[in-house]
């Protein structure tokens, strides 16, 4: 898989600078609370393209931002467990899942659709547990984390700053994991295998480790978004946190902005979570159903006409023209 560009160094500083003093510049709370779920949602989708940037195409992203952020939500209220414990067992219990069912589905040669379908199920498994063990989960309903106004031990803060900064530490840990998986010899084998599984495993590539390996990685950092989004929503519910809705919204941000990019995922939470806020806040509930109709259709033109994504496709074409630049200028006496 061929690298594309990157942001320059200056304008990556200065956009570092400016989301670091933003929450400082007195606007409405309402953009805050916006950004930091773009945050979220962005260092989730980016974890989704670890694998989906090699064709690996999980649909139960879903269920590790649900495994994660129930588990700590329940430690925290029925044993009063701090957030900042209880996180390592949700996140050690979304690591032995995605170990477990990736090694399976990868030891027997689950690729492509096949792939696909199988997470799909295990979201759906996942769902269905919590709704069914309604007496403990609150079920459809949904669960809410007890209040107990400020408490810092327990991920309860008096603004929205504190939430601002983890979910920016969150995104940039994210990214950083995908440049050091592209600078990897890991990157390498993963291309190899995408390109073909029998030649890699003859050449010595460990298949099954490899893939296994970023599975789990994918898992946990897609886990640690569902502990910051519910501590500091204060309430989960299992059809919008986990069920396929919540998995496939991944698949999208990462397609609109370009899931083979390190920048792509993010322009795509932008523009996916921005688009939700705007219906939400415009139109109310009149246009949420029609919004996902609307999202099906620009996922078909994006996969049809722009494959690489928004970001991408203009990385690669801006990538295009400073080479056919070049060869003319070499070209010329």
């Amino acid at each position: 898989m061929k690298r594309l560009a990157n942001l320059p160094t200056g304008i990556l500083l200065f956009i570092l600078l400016f989301v670091i003093i933003f929450p400082f510049a007195g606007l409405p709370l309402y953009f805050t609370h916006t950004i930091i779920l773009i945050f979220i949602w962005g260092a989730v989708t980016t974890a989704w393209s670890y694998m989906g940037r090699f064709w690996m195409i999980s649909l139960c992203h879903g269920a590790w931002v649900g495994i994660a952020a129930y588990i700590t939500v329940l430690l925290f209220n029925f044993y009063h467990l701090s957030p900042w414990v209880g996180m390592w067992l949700g996140l050690l219990a979304v690591a032995i899942a995605a170990g477990v069912i990736g090694y399976a589905c990868f030891r027997f040669g689950l690729v492509g659709h096949y792939f696909a379908v199988t997470t799909l199920v295990v979201t759906e498994l996942v769902a269905l547990v919590i709704i069914a063990f309604r007496d403990i989960t609150e079920g459809r309903l949904g669960i809410t984390v007890k209040p107990l106004g400020t408490a810092p031990l327990y991920f309860q803060f008096e603004s929205k700053v504190p939430f601002y900064f983890m979910a920016l530490g969150l995104l940039l840990l994210s990214l950083y994991i995908w440049r050091k998986i592209d600078q990897s010899k890991m990157q390498k084998a993963l291309t190899a295998i995408e390109e073909d599984e029998v030649a890699a495993a003859s050449i010595g590539i460990n298949v099954v480790r490899n893939k296994t390996t970023v599975a789990v990685v994918s898992a946990v950092i897609a886990g640690m978004g569902g502990v910051v989004y519910a501590q500091y929503i204060m309430y989960l519910n299992p059809v919008t946190t986990i069920a396929i809705g919540a998995s496939l919204a991944y698949v999208f941000m990462a397609i609109v902005g370009g899931m083979f990019t390190l920048w792509g995922p993010l322009i795509g939470a932008i523009i996916i979570t921005g688009l939700q806020e705007y219906i939400r806040i415009t139109f109310g509930t009149v246009l949420m159903g029609w919004a996902w109709v609307g999202y099906g259709f620009i996922i078909v033109v994006m996969i049809i006409f722009l494959p690489k994504g928004l970001y991408g496709t203009l990385i690669e074409t801006l990538h295009k023209r400073r080479m056919q630049k070049a060869a003319r200028e070499s070209a010329t006496p």
